[in-house]
């Protein structure tokens, strides 16, 4: 018997705002435990919260990028549970009236797009972090009240590569929007699976297996890859799958059971008494949706049709909007846009991998490199010596104009030097010499690889290379 997989995702979305959702502690990473925190976000007795305004508005933006209806009014509710790092023992969420409704993402797996739809985003505040010792266990409550959008998909995806292919294109959507800096490590972004399997023909979904707290795409996957076929395996065998949640441990490449799965009746949840509903007119939707910005996909069409760029380059490009900001800033100041893009995939990428840093750490700008790729158009220099350049460029910064008049770094056009130095490694290799006027086409480029020695890397390959045709008579 076959079985069908289905997917579900809970995205949890660290906000980017300067302080936490209820109080006026700052919104930031790191820090002495303990130490980012009042009476507010610790839950004592007697505290009132205030919501964070910019917090609601990044979670609108959310909503209108993925094409979302907004509630025009909603509310806070109380999430009740006790866990360690939950200071209140409860949690101020949002449960049938969130800020959100409905939406998609579009991905692409393989050639073929599909659309995950969204069923809601919601605004909560987040918990701590428990920490464990050996043989203790502490908690910092620095993140406990940051800002988390809650991002909760449709039943949508049917395999570990959509999944992962759905959080890359969310990811890439929410660095666009400016929403949060998605850093994995410091858990910005945080992911929960729902996934179930139902024999094929069935159409009532199968029980529900939540995996907590992925927080790597590749966790998402992988985890997807052992769970699915254990679910399998266990109706195989005539067992059946009881709610439960359950961890992926990376190490030994397996999930393991945690708890029973709450319900949310669990939760006993009810409207916040604190907090005032959220109600948003009209007017302030469409203000906030006019700063929307150019969104992954439609940019990437628009390098293609604008730049003439091939789909492959202009996906790489935009998959980090820092990344394709410099690229078209490059690219216009250039007038080269294909040249650009060559730079920025191979060179620049390069750079920022083997270094570990970003682009806005780097030395190199867009002008500068516009500039030695002026210079490689011009045939002011070549490009053996354009990427020695770009070396010292990415790495100090300067103007590659000046570079090379005070490195002497100028291309040899020059038809009598040129001439010169054929005449040499015509007469100090007659071996290659006999060989290309026998047929052997690659004895030429042996002898332009001399000549280049020769000039120190300035001759112009191109005349060069005619020279030599000229000198031995060959096309």
């Amino acid at each position: 018997m076959k079985y069908l997989p289905t997917i579900g995702l809970e995205i949890h979305v660290q906000l980017k705002t300067r302080s936490k959702i209820f109080c006026g502690c700052p919104n930031e990473p790191g820090g002495e435990p303990n130490t980012h925190v009042c009476p507010v976000c610790l839950g004592y007795p007697g505290t009132l919260p205030n919501v964070n305004g910019e917090a609601i508005r990044l979670t609108v933006l959310t909503g209108l990028m993925i094409g979302c209806r907004i509630n025009p009014y909603s509310k806070f509710d109380r999430k009740n549970y006790f866990y360690p790092d939950m200071p209140k023992n409860y949690q101020i969420s949002q449960y049938d009236k969130p800020l959100c409704l409905g939406g998609s993402v579009e991905i692409e797996v393989e050639g073929r797009k599909k659309a995950v739809g969204i069923t809601r985003i919601h605004l909560e505040e987040d918990v701590g972090k428990s920490m464990h010792f050996g043989s203790s266990s502490g908690v910092d409550f620095n993140r406990a009240g940051a800002p988390l959008m809650e991002i909760v998909t449709e039943p949508d995806i049917e395999t570990p590569e959509e999944a992962q292919a759905f959080l890359l294109a969310l990811r890439q959507i929410l660095l666009y929007g400016g929403v949060s800096d998605c850093n994995l490590e410091q858990g910005n972004l945080r992911c929960d699976v729902n996934c179930s399997v139902r024999p094929e023909g069935q159409s009532e979904l199968g029980t529900k297996i939540e995996i907590k707290n992925m927080n790597t795409f590749k966790g998402v996957f992988h985890a997807l890859k052992h769970e699915l076929p254990r679910q399998e395996e266990v109706l195989r065998s005539g067992g059946a799958i009881r709610q439960e949640t359950r961890r992926w441990d990376d190490e030994k490449g397996v999930t393991e059971a945690m708890r029973s799965k709450e319900y949310a009746h669990d939760y006993r949840y009810f409207p916040e008494p604190d907090l005032m509903p959220v109600v948003l007119p009209p007017e302030t939707v469409e203000q906030w949706r006019a700063t929307l910005p150019e969104l992954p996909a439609k940019r990437r069409d628009r390098l293609v049709t604008e730049y003439g760029l091939p789909d492959y380059d202009a996906g790489v490009l935009v998959a980090d909007k820092a990344v394709a900001d410099f690229f078209e800033e490059t690219a216009r100041a250039s007038g080269n846009p294909k040249a650009a893009s060559n730079w920025v995939m191979t060179d620049v990428l390069r750079c920022l991998g083997e270094k570990q840093t970003e682009l806005k750490d780097a030395k190199l700008t867009s002008v500068s490199l516009a500039g030695l790729i002026r210079l490689v158009d011009q045939k002011v220099i070549n490009v053996p010596t354009a990427r020695e350049l770009f070396s010292e460029l990415f790495e100090k910064g300067g103007d590659p104009t000046e570079l090379v008049k005070t490195k002497g770094l100028a291309q040899v056009s020059d038809t009598g030097a040129l001439e010169a130095y054929a005449d040499e490694a015509i007469a100090e290799n007659p071996g290659p010499v006999a060989d290309y006027r026998a047929g052997k086409k690659p004895a030429l480029q042996f002898l332009v690889g001399q000549i280049m020695k020769k000039s120190r890397g300035k001759a112009n390959p191109r005349m060069v290379q005619e020279l030599l045709q000229r000198k031995l008579g060959g096309a």
